[in-house]
């Protein structure tokens, strides 16, 4: 009897095993090439890689890059498991194409840094940057008309 439930326990402890390994190769299948650059991402990170509202990433090192040789930027810092990101994504990212304005995104679950770097207090901020330095930002989630406005006022330079 004893035997058996050793023989029982070691199963399941070896399935256990076995999911995880399991778990842990597909992560890195989906991580290659992808445009984080990183050996393992997160699977919300993972479940956006084909969206194309999430294409168009910049990595830190390439932002910094950008505003130190004073370049115009505009960057969205969101989080793939932030709900008012999936909310606002979806409406931001064909509102900026639509009006021709190259938004770059920027993960920052899997990038921490920006969030002290770029004083950011919550997901999304939009920052947009000209000759490398931050001139109008807009935090959180926003009914679109507020967008709008916002990008008008700030990025489009109309009033």
């Amino acid at each position: 009897m004893k035997n058996k439930m050793f023989l029982f326990l070691g199963v399941i402890i070896l399935l256990f095993a076995a999911l995880a390994f399991v778990v842990q190769y597909q992560k890195k299948q989906a991580a290659e090439g992808n445009p984080y650059g990183k050996e393992t991402l997160d699977s919300a990170t993972i479940e956006q890689l084909d969206d194309p509202n999430y294409q168009n990433q910049i990595l830190p090192d390439e932002l910094q890059e950008k505003l130190e040789n004073k370049e115009d930027v505009t960057v969205y810092f969101y989080s793939p498991r932030c709900e008012h990101c999936l909310r606002t994504t979806p409406v931001l990212v064909p509102m900026m194409e639509d009006y021709g304005i190259d938004m770059k995104k920027l993960n920052i679950w899997e990038f921490e840094e920006p969030w002290d770097t770029y004083n950011i207090n919550g997901t999304p901020t939009l920052i947009h940057f000209e000759n490398g330095e931050e001139v109008a930002r807009i935090d959180g989630e926003q009914p679109v008309e507020t967008w709008d406005t916002f990008i008008h006022e700030n990025i489009l330079d109309e009033e």
